[in-house]
């Protein structure tokens, strides 16, 4: 059976849904922010009929009625390049976000639950990843490792998990003291079960709320390492438009702020909804 503590959360997180009417306010916008993110991406193919990557005559233009987004220097649809370029770049956040979030989760649930040399060697290798600033060490990686589509996701998700698996720790940690756990090892219960029935139901909304804001940290990384030329060049990301109109941005400014305009809002979305969901998880806040 669920633990009495566990139910309680799931009441308090139904009661403060239910108390905070501007919370639930500006979780509801913000969730419709990210749903419009989410259809854009899905559909991008619908939305944005011509190919992002094709090439005309039509170089620099401003944006009009036929290119409400402008033109590159090749002639290329920038409302297009947005278009398509949510679904790549979301498709990365959201990717990296999931696969960081299991390998710091595994990691901090072992070295958390088990303690002693274990935990030790956990943390050590743990923290081999956390010394070197994560924009660093993702531009060492993706110059070493090369910067293809999959390559990109995987050096991305080494970068991101280590935070998590140090929280995830943390909060193990202190729930293994606790009267519950205690009590399930005096019954005899299994590590697995305890760890299954009584541990994570804990860890959920930690792990929710940080793989939540996670995806715009990763969005944001990936877009600084294509600027600088270090992501797959073959693929349409907000990155990728940012690092084609650098050297455009007097004369062509639209090539730049757009692709801005649409990581700022999505990040100011998602930061926003992470810290609501943060207030509306965890009871003690």
């Amino acid at each position: 059976m669920m633990s009495e503590t566990a139910i309680q959360r799931e009441w308090s997180v139904l009661a403060g849904f239910k108390r905070s009417r501007a919370a639930m306010g500006c979780l509801l916008a913000l969730t419709l922010v990210l749903a419009l993110y989410l259809i854009v991406a899905v559909f991008a193919g619908s939305i944005a009929l011509s190919d992002p990557m094709k090439t005309s005559s039509a170089t620099l233009q401003p944006p009009s009625r036929q290119f409400p987004f402008g033109t590159d220097d090749l002639g290329r649809d920038v409302f297009s390049g947005v278009v398509h370029g949510a679904r790549n770049s979301m498709m990365i956040g959201l990717t990296v976000a999931v696969l960081s979030g299991l390998i710091g989760a595994g990691i901090g649930l072992i070295a958390g639950y088990a303690g002693g040399w274990l935990d030790d060697v956990l943390m050590r290798f743990t923290e081999l990843f956390l010394t070197p600033p994560r924009f660093f060490l993702a531009l060492v990686m993706a110059a070493i490792f090369g910067s293809s589509f999959t390559n990109l996701i995987v050096l991305l998700s080494l970068t991101f998990w280590p935070v998590t698996a140090r929280l995830i720790r943390a909060e193990t940690l202190t729930l293994k003291q606790r009267d519950f756990i205690l009590a399930a090892r005096a019954l005899g219960s299994s590590h697995a079960r305890i760890l299954r029935r009584e541990v994570l139901p804990h860890l959920w909304p930690l792990l929710i709320t940080t793989t939540v804001v996670r995806v715009g940290g990763v969005i944001l990384l990936e877009a600084g390492l294509e600027f600088l030329g270090l992501g797959d060049q073959s693929r349409m990301t907000w990155g990728y438009l940012l690092h084609n109109g650098q050297h455009f941005m007097r004369d062509a400014w639209w090539m730049v702020v757009f692709p801005i305009l649409a990581i700022s809002l999505l990040l100011i979305a998602i930061n926003v909804a992470g810290d609501e969901l943060n207030r509306l998880l965890d009871p003690r806040i």
